[in-house]
């Protein structure tokens, strides 16, 4: 059975492990991709990451781009949107289609 699991700051984490989540709770960005690497490597399905991170994350990310787990979604954390979701969201549109057909620019 695969599971999910969450990277971020503590207030933004700790909700997730009451809905039966593995939490990484983290304070520094080494941390956080330490906490994803180890979480690829368990075989977690679904990463979760908090944009406050992934927006400094992004070459560790990409490692995993192309394999078929982790999926890692990053959310918003309690400190707000930074729009990495929507940045790698517009990416992968772009990879798949061949062009930016939905955002026109807006997001990088």
């Amino acid at each position: 059975m695969y599971k999910v699991c969450i990277i971020g700051d503590h207030d933004s984490v700790l909700g997730f492990h009451a809905v039966g989540l593995d939490v990484f709770p983290c304070d520094k960005i080494e941390e956080a991709k330490h906490a994803l690497h180890k979480a690829a490597k368990n075989k977690y399905a679904i990463v979760i990451i908090t944009e406050s991170f992934a927006k400094d994350m992004q070459d560790d990310m990409s490692r995993y781009l192309d394999d078929r787990i982790p999926a890692i979604v990053p959310i918003p954390g309690v400190d707000g949107n930074h729009n990495v979701g929507m940045g790698i969201l517009k990416k992968s549109i772009e990879k798949a289609v061949g062009a930016d057909i939905i955002f026109g620019g807006e997001y990088k």
